[in-house]
């Protein structure tokens, strides 16, 4: 059995292309998988947060992990602040790594880009990321295509550790979801869907009503051609559209296309509507259970507990290599 990791920042509430690219998936990984589920809420800081909205926004993500199918007798959830032992390994990976290959992330340069006061934390965080899948032997990691570099960073500190000091860390796999990977703006079809997206007709939140839902999928933007093809380069509204659909069916791309020929876009952003609505109806309604129950902050009290024992070990493993610490006399 395979250990998968993955995280998500309570930064604002859950788009359909979070559920879509990331949390359907966790759901059947669980099966057959020894899965950490974490909310990365000290990955949020690295920009300026409201506490009150980040606290609501933690909660939020907990109880949308959990609805959207996630087992806690399968899966360990839990919040990444609630286990001190991620920012102590991120400090440690912080130590060996470089200002350059920092530097050169992506992420860092469009968050910072053009900005006066940018926090160390934003150019600092991905050591702490790679602390936080390398706490569990994580041989797995599911993420979007946009944080490839992120995990690349991860397997060069883990085996760059394992070279210089002991050879510890499972150096992990990416693997990146073929359908629904990536789910993009629907007013920019050639940019990522965002939670933070300030126009609120590009994205698609996981707690959207149905008419908020409709409207907004029949205001996305399309083409002039009037023909359902998927072609991201130059229909990528449409072809945007087709893998939502897919995604939330199970539909394939072709059989889409083989179904909507010779229909018109008004037609197929009504179905889209509806099969988005109706994936997300069961979650919605199992969130509003949970969010203010007890039973969510026992399943987060025992996923915490239960990641830090395993994190504690290799934190223990890590120190001792690193030379930090006492090496402890066994009492007589």
């Amino acid at each position: 059995m395979k250990t998968i990791f993955s995280g998500i920042q309570p930064s604002g509430t859950l788009t359909i292309g979070n559920y879509l690219g990331a949390m359907k998936h966790f759901v059947s990984l669980q099966h057959d998988h020894n899965c950490y589920f974490c909310i990365v809420d000290e990955h949020a800081i690295t920009v300026p947060q409201d506490r009150l909205k980040l606290r609501e926004n933690i909660r939020s993500l907990a109880a949308l992990y959990l609805a959207s199918g996630i087992d806690p007798e399968k899966s360990t959830l839990f919040i990444q602040s609630e286990v001190p032992a991620h920012t102590q390994l991120g400090w440690m990976m912080q130590s060996i790594s470089y200002i350059g290959e920092l530097e050169r992330m992506t992420q860092f340069k469009d968050k910072s880009d053009g900005k006066e006061a940018v926090s160390s934390s934003l150019l600092t965080y991905p050591p702490l990321m790679a602390a936080d899948i390398l706490l569990y032997k994580t041989d797995i990691v599911p993420v979007g295509d946009d944080q490839k570099q992120h995990l690349e960073l991860t397997r060069n500190l883990a085996q760059r550790f394992n070279n210089k000091f002991n050879d510890i860390f499972t150096v992990p796999e990416i693997s990146i979801p073929k359908v629904g990977a990536r789910i993009m703006s629907l007013q920019e079809p050639t940019k990522k869907m965002s939670k933070s997206d300030e126009n609120q007709k590009s994205s698609i939140f996981m707690l959207d009503d149905e008419k908020k839902i409709e409207k907004k999928i029949k205001s996305a933007v399309t083409d002039s051609e009037g023909i359902i093809k998927f072609d991201k380069e130059n229909k990528p509204g449409i072809s945007n559209l087709m893998t939502i659909h897919a995604s939330c069916t199970g539909e394939t791309i072709e059989q889409l296309e083989q179904r909507y020929e010779g229909k018109g876009y008004g037609e197929f952003k009504q179905d889209t509507a509806n099969a988005v609505i109706e994936a997300l109806k069961p979650i919605q309604e199992r969130y509003e259970e949970l969010i203010n129950s007890k039973e969510l902050d026992d399943i987060l009290d025992n996923g915490a507990e239960k990641a830090s024992f395993a994190a504690n070990k290799m934190l223990t493993k890590a120190k001792k290599a690193m030379g930090l610490g006492r090496v402890k006399k066994k009492k007589k």
